[in-house]
This record gives structure tokens, C-alpha cells and sequence, in this order.
């Protein structure tokens, strides 16, 4: 049988010769242009970056707001944990002096011989002496019982607590983690936004950082605020406060005074005029009645995108005040400029 042999390949001549060689050329060429399987990103226009910065604040202020109910909650088993402990100390220290007691009636019970009462009555010169220390050691006896079983349910107690401060630590422990989890998204975010406005132009990047989505640039604190007309004097309260946090920092997780994230800036305003707020937007809109778009009242907070993940302090006139993201401090703003997701009027 004939082995069967691969024919051989003939050079190329000619035409088939030049394009070979074309071909050969060009995939040279891209393989240079792309090195490695990835491609360079496209290009953006400014007003692309905008947009996409836009996005990547909007990310992280919903992973802000992720990050205060985590805190929030983190300081919540943390104070759980701490009353648990103290009370486990409290109680070993009140089992320590039962232990104690205890230990006295047993050293007094071995001093005496633990002899048998018919023998001790046998032993006795006067019977009825003996039957008054009889009834004596009968108490002594009902007291040491009573101390023991005070002791056993100390110890079940702490055990108790001991689990349950075990059960809030694991609480504290995994509270701990969201935050590392949720602090890490947000600088991601930022980071990104940065990078990415890097590309613009100074006067590009100027613009970008003195609006708010199209909003009027930065307002003055001297000249901004105007008479305070609010249904009550806590919603009164409130709304000045807001005005007094004007041209503030946005710092995301802050509270005050010098600086606020957006749920931050509505929670100091309503603590100010008496009011405790929770801390997050998604809590804050069922911390009081809810009214339409239509019913807004200076001092009631308004909330946007589906997720609720933006807040700002109504002031009248279809205006709020909010801290909008890093980069733009807290202003006035209409409350058109964001999805319309809802309101709360809390007094």
C-alpha cells in the first residue's frame, strides 16, 4: 500500500505572491496597533465624560447611603454588645459573692464534722439544748441549699449572656464588613470620576464643578436666603438651618456641622429644630407622612431616583436645599433637575 504523503506547497509567484506579501504586511500593522487582546477605549467627548462622571456619583451616593445604614446599625450592635458585656461583668461580679457565701457555709459545715443529728443527740448531755441547735442547723442548712441554687442560676444567666454578647459580636463582625465593603465601592467610584474629569479641559472641568446638572452655579450665602414661611416653627427651624449650610462641603458619611452628605444635611436640619431622623434616605422617607408633589410645604424632604437615594430639604417656590456630590457644595437647587420619587412631611 502506498504511504500517503502531504503534497507539497508550491511558493506563491507572481499576483498570488504580492498579495501574500500585502496580507502579511497588514496583519503586522494591526498586530502592532493592538497589542494584546484589549482595545483602547474610545475616545470620549466631554459631554460623554460628563455624563458617565454624572453616573459614577450617582453610584456612590447610593453606596453612601448603603454605607450610613450599615454604620448606623454597626453602632447599634456595637452598643448591644457593650450593655451585654456590662451586664455579664455586673452579674459574675454578684456570682463571685455567692461563690463566696457559699464557700463560707461549707468551711463551717467541715469544722463541725457534718456528725449525724442522731448521734449529736446521743452525744448530748442536755436533749434540749440539742434540739434548738438542731433547728438552728436546720436554717443554716435551708440557707446554704438556697445559696446554691442562687449560684447555679447565676451561672445559667451569664452563660446566657455570654451567647447572646457572642451572637452580637458575629452582628458587629459582619456590620463591619459592609462598611469595608461599601467604603471601598464609594472611593472606587470617586476615584473614577476623577480620572475621568482629568480628561477635560480646565474651563471644561470648571463648568462641570460649579453646576449641578445644569442648575444655577454655586449660591451665596448672603443673598440666597429670603423670609422663611413654613407650616410650623420646627419646619421653620429646619429649613434655616439648611439655609445656614450653605456653601458647605459635600463629604460623603458626614453629619456636620462642616461638612454633609445629602442625608446627612436633612437629618442636622431636623436635629436642630428638635427632630430625630433616621439616617439614611430609604428611612427618612417613612419618617413621616407622605405628601404629593403638589402638597410640598417648606420643610418637608424630597426624594429622588427609584432607588431613593438622594434627599433635599424643600424651602417653597419648587426650590430645595441639598448637598448634590463631591465637587459641589450644599445649594439651592429646583427639584426638577432629578427624578421626582417622592416626599415625607416629618412635622
Amino acid at each position: 500500500m502506498a504511504a500517503h504523503r502531504k503534497p507539497k506547497q508550491r511558493p506563491y509567484t507572481g499576483p498570488a505572491a504580492r498579495t501574500a506579501a500585502t496580507l502579511a504586511v497588514a496583519g503586522a500593522a494591526t498586530a502592532a496597533a493592538l497589542p494584546g487582546p484589549a482595545h483602547a477605549d474610545p475616545q470620549r467627548t466631554p459631554a460623554q465624560v460628563k455624563s458617565e462622571v454624572d453616573r459614577l456619583y450617582h453610584d456612590a451616593e447610593v453606596a453612601t447611603e448603603q454605607y450610613n445604614g450599615a454604620k448606623e446599625k454597626a453602632t447599634a450592635a456595637e452598643g448591644a454588645l457593650d450593655t451585654l458585656r456590662d451586664e455579664a461583668a455586673r452579674r459574675t461580679e454578684r456570682l463571685n459573692a455567692s461563690r463566696a457565701a457559699l464557700g463560707s457555709f461549707a468551711a463551717a459545715q467541715y469544722r463541725t464534722g457534718g456528725l449525724d443529728t442522731s448521734v449529736q443527740l446521743a452525744l448530748s448531755s442536755d436533749p434540749d439544748q440539742y434540739l434548738e441547735r438542731a433547728a438552728y442547723l436546720d436554717r443554716i442548712g435551708d440557707r446554704q441549699a438556697a445559696a446554691l441554687d442562687k449560684v447555679r442560676r447565676q451561672v445559667a444567666q451569664i452563660a446566657t449572656l455570654r451567647a447572646q454578647a457572642k451572637g452580637k459580636q458575629a452582628a458587629l463582625a459582619a456590620r463591619q464588613a459592609d462598611l469595608k465593603k461599601h467604603r471601598a465601592t464609594i472611593s472606587a467610584k470617586l476615584a473614577e470620576a476623577q480620572r475621568l474629569l482629568a480628561r477635560l479641559s480646565p474651563p471644561e472641568r470648571t463648568a462641570y464643578e460649579d453646576s449641578d446638572h445644569g442648575s444655577p452655579g454655586r449660591a451665596d450665602r448672603s443673598t440666597a436666603r429670603g423670609p422663611v414661611h413654613a407650616p410650623n416653627a420646627r419646619a421653620a427651624a429646619a429649613v434655616a438651618f439648611a439655609y445656614g449650610a450653605l456653601g458647605k462641603p459635600y463629604v460623603w458619611g458626614a453629619t456636620g456641622p462642616s461638612s454633609f452628605d445629602c442625608s446627612g444635611l436633612t437629618q442636622a436640619a431636623w436635629r436642630s429644630a428638635g427632630v430625630s431622623l433616621p439616617r439614611t434616605t430609604y428611612t427618612q422617607i417613612n419618617a413621616g407622612r407622605r405628601v404629593s408633589r403638589s402638597e410640598l410645604a417648606p420643610g418637608d424632604l424630597v426624594f429622588f431616583f427609584s432607588g431613593i437615594s438622594h434627599v433635599g430639604l424643600y424651602i417653597g417656590n419648587g426650590q430645595m436645599i441639598h448637598a448634590p456630590r463631591p465637587g459641589a457644595p450644599v445649594r439651592i437647587a429646583p427639584i426638577d433637575q432629578m427624578p421626582f420619587a417622592g416626599a415625607a412631611r416629618v412635622a
